[in-house]
């Protein structure tokens, strides 16, 4: 048993902590054989099981004529903008343009409804005649010449029917979450006081006291939430998509207006001409969406691979170029993105806005342009937005390659996965979550960017393609080596070169006063020119042994390996560009996972444990790395021994895959596995849709975010929870039980607990300087799990039609003011009352050039202030 560990468990050393399937797995020092844990299932994606939202407010927006019919485009080409080559790039979806009939929008004050992106807008609800997003072509853009790239998309929004908006009016029950008539005043909060249990078929009313909170939709009827119970019985085919609220119609509270309350914050110019609010109003977006009850062709659901990953790309930019820039759509749910001085515009509609950031888009076109231009591919795309944030020529063209190589790889994910939907036999629900996430992180420009890798290297090394290899072995001179290991076995020690060992198997030839030393096969090949580590080689202190042993199978992270009947994981350096940085360990993260593991063991965990039993960090105790004769470093040579701690049937999985997009099956819409497991949720249950997602959500707050909260609170160490960081732990019916947080590179230790800290262990940060400033713990805490954990989870709900996001928001709020009165943790409090977020700009990030596993940890990324849809709103 692996040391995972006698520390872990409350009450002591030897007892057991309750696992999701209810029996109990000692905690304790043991049989390294036998790790503790859970482990993933497949993941997921953000299909339309409902139908898409397709804004239709204020101005003259409706689509007709012979829209269905679109002009094909040029198939590629080396399409050049500003002098920077493009590479080919194949023809983009084409879809039908249907007509439909516009809703009204939400009221606001004397606006006018055509200013495309002002304050406030008030729409007429009129059927009226805009042109198609057709986009393309060689037009004036500001100087900036716009290649032909590819075949026109458009998008068949279907027929729908007006209702009138929740400004001040009510909502038609079926797009509250499945009220259907049932109205709640309060979403009932969560906290420990909150009983667990009952009948979970009934919904119960919610606790009395005023009216609900629904993030801006104050006249809306919300519907009964109940409480997070224990005896839902489950069952069905978790890859069923649920029907949305209303049987396809799309939720309210989505659309492309502007509300910003009066006097809150400072306006200033918006990219698409109109006013953005910096200054930290509370901030809603809300304007008529049509009810469609045909679903949209998603974007995975495309025949053509390519086109399905272009698209995606697409939407990824467009958010990033959103949440970085402030940039708002217009009135008639078109957003529009000037480029320079010379009049040119980006324009594209938004199929589905979100206060969490998630939003979809459909083509992008240029005006003016040709009428039978094509759209815009992503690639070009990336290059104008460059061009449009001021920066030069080579970070331009560097955008464009990550990006083009992101969607390269993303499409051959998507056609392998097609061909072959289904796990190979033998695999464990938890690799298999790990090589689910085929379309990688919403909000990056590149996020399968993995540049160095040869297409002849990507099936062997891509989670997503199912890879496996042996591992490259080298033998390291003991006086070269370095390393460290808190790692125990029933209460003893064992160095780091002793698991290595273990871990290559029989076979390996070590030369002797050598220790074993894995290496990632790419790495291997790239150490070879490097002239340290040649020097090392020719001098007798390193030996190549080559590959050896049993196929290691990579996690989600490329550079982690898994093999299911392993102790351990392996953290490997890997130089390749993977989305922000290279991917290669620093010495300080490998003493700070060992640092704080012996944190935990000394009694933080006891503690911890205590009160949150069922989540704990994945502990990276031991690790093993190469000097030189000096004593220096040698960059890449070295490999970090972590906790297996999942079980071959446990059901762990990481928050990002369980989320993620995915092919179901051929003539089966792309959908995630949170969207078939509510799908089996609310057909066995019977219980609305919503009301099953709210539930899954406040219990996911309760497993999850709860434990993390009190860790920052209590001891002052902030985690880097972001959604891939992030494994929930579910029960045998999918419910959220628990979970585990991993990653020794994401800790932030704050200087204002460095007493408390140090007290628990003496030599803490020395080596790995992990402590900082509680403005900049408070900042990347906020981001990593307020935005990009939570608010990325509520988007991806809403996304779906799982649930309308302003009930996520409330119940959100609820729980926040249930952590913020009951646990020490400053983030609940700010998350509640800030008008603003700090958050991570993945886009000028990579436009600055930026690695962020390089230099100070305050100027590692570029962050950028947004408005914070959790704020309270003012009446």
């Amino acid at each position: 048993m692996t040391d995972a560990e006698r520390d872990g468990a409350p009450g002591g050393a030897d007892d057991a902590a309750p696992q999701g399937d209810g029996s109990a797995v000692p905690r304790g020092e043991g049989d390294a054989t036998a790790p503790e844990g859970r482990s993933g299932g497949a993941t997921a994606s953000q299909g339309e099981p409902g139908g898409v939202a397709v804004p239709r407010s204020g101005a003259d927006t409706s689509l007709g004529g012979d829209e269905d019919t679109v002009p094909p485009g040029p198939s590629g080409g080396a399409a050049g903008t500003g002098g920077i080559p493009l590479p080919r790039t194949g023809a983009n979806a084409a879809q039908d343009v249907g007509a439909d009939t516009v809703p009204q929008t939400y009221s606001g004050e004397g606006a006018d409804p055509g200013t495309g992106g002002n304050a406030s807008h008030e729409g007429d609800g009129g059927d009226d005649t805009a042109p198609s997003a057709r986009s393309g072509g060689a037009a004036d853009a500001g100087r900036i010449p716009l290649p032909r790239t590819g075949a026109n998309t458009a998008h068949d929004v279907g027929a729908g029917t007006a209702r009138p908006g929740p400004s001040g009016g009510t909502v038609d029950a079926a797009d509250t979450g499945g009220a259907e008539g049932a109205a709640l005043d309060a979403v009932p909060r969560t906290g420990a006081d909150t009983p667990l249990g009952g009948d979970q078929d009934t919904v119960p009313p919610g606790p009395s006291g005023g009216a609900a909170d629904t993030g801006g939709a104050e006249g809306a009827a919300l519907d009964a939430v109940p409480r997070p119970g224990a005896d839902t019985p489950l069952g069905g085919d978790e890859d069923t998509v649920p029907p949305g609220p209303s049987g396809g119609a799309a939720l309210p509270g989505t659309g492309t207006g502007v509300a910003h309350d009066a006097g809150r914050g400072t306006a200033r110019p918006g990219p698409s001409g109109g006013a953005v609010d910096t200054g930290g109003g509370h901030h809603t977006v809300s304007a008529a969406i049509s009810r469609n009850p045909q679903p949209a062709l998603h974007p995975l659901d495309h025949s053509d691979p390519y086109r399905a990953a272009d698209a995606v790309g697409v939407d990824n930019l467009l958010r990033c170029w959103v949440r970085e820039t402030g940039a708002v759509p217009g009135a008639d749910g078109v957003l529009r993105i000037r480029l320079g001085t010379g009049g040119a515009v980006l324009r594209t509609r938004v199929t589905y806005w979100s206060e969490a950031g998630h939003h979809r888009f459909g083509p992008v076109a240029v005006e003016p342009a040709d009428p039978d231009a094509p759209a815009l591919d992503s690639v070009t795309l990336a290059c104008l937005l460059a061009r449009e944030a001021g920066t030069g020529s080579a970070e331009t063209a560097d955008l464009a390659a990550r990006v083009a190589d992101s969607v390269r790889h993303t499409a051959r994910f998507l056609g392998e996965r097609r061909t072959h939907p289904g796990p190979p036999p033998g695999t464990t629900p938890f690799l298999d979550g790990e090589q689910a996430l085929l379309t990688g992180h919403p909000l990056h420009p590149a996020p399968k960017s993995r540049q160095g890798l040869r297409d002849g290297e990507v099936a062997r090394f891509s989670p997503e393609s199912r890879g496996s290899f042996p591992l490259h072995w080298l033998a390291v001179h003991r006086s070269v080596a370095a390393g460290d290991s808190g790692w125990t076995e029933r209460g003893r020690p064992v160095p780091a070169d002793l698991l290595t060992a273990r871990l290559a198997g029989p076979g390996l030839a070590l030369p002797p006063d050598t220790v074993a030393l894995p290496l990632h096969p790419w790495q291997a090949a790239d150490l070879a020119d490097r002239p340290a580590v040649r020097r090392l080689l020719d001098a007798g202190l390193l030996h190549d042994l080559g590959p050896h042993g049993e196929p290691w199978h990579p996690t989600s992270s490329v550079r982690t390996v898994y093999r299911a009947d392993a102790p351990a994981m392996l953290k490997l350096s890997l130089g390749l560009r993977i989305t922000n940085s290279r991917r290669e360990n620093l010495r300080k993260e490998l003493w700070r996972g060992a640092e704080v593991h012996r944190l935990l063991r000394g009694g933080l965990a006891r503690q911890w444990h205590a009160v949150h039993p069922r989540f704990d960090i994945v502990r990276d105790p031991a690790w093993l790395a190469v000097d030189d004769p000096d004593g220096h470093p040698v960059p890449g040579l070295d490999v970090v021994l972590r906790h297996n701690a999942v079980g071959p049937g446990a059901d762990i999985v990481c928050v990002a895959g369980l989320t993620a997009p995915r092919p179901t099956g051929p003539g089966r819409p792309a959908c995630s596995r949170l969207a078939g497991l509510l799908g089996r949720l609310t057909a066995r249950t019977g219980r609305p849709a919503a009301a099953v997602a709210v539930e899954w959500f406040l219990r996911y707050l309760e497993a999850v975010v709860r434990p993390v909260l009190w860790l920052d609170g209590e001891a002052g160490v902030a985690l880097e929870a972001h959604q891939q960081n992030t494994l929930v732990e579910l029960d045998g019916d999918g419910w959220p039980v628990g979970g585990r947080y991993r990653d020794n590179q994401g800790y932030y230790f704050r200087e204002s607990h460095r007493a408390g800290l140090t007290a628990r262990l003496p030599e803490i940060g020395r080596r790995s300087e992990t402590f900082v400033a509680d403005p900049v713990a408070d900042e990347r805490f906020g981001y990593y799990l307020g935005v990009n954990n939570v608010l990325g989870l509520i988007g991806a709900l809403g996304a779906e039609r799982l649930a309308d996001e302003r009930l996520l928001l409330a119940a959100c709020r609820r729980f926040l003011a249930d952590a913020a009165a009951t646990g020490r943790s400053a983030l609940p409090d700010h998350l509640l009352s800030s008008p603003t977020l700090r958050c991570k700009a993945n886009l000028l990030t990579r436009l600055h050039g930026l690695d962020e596993l390089v230099g100070p940890v305050d100027t590692q990324s570029v962050y950028v202030t947004v408005p914070n849809p959790l704020a309270t709103p003012v009446a």
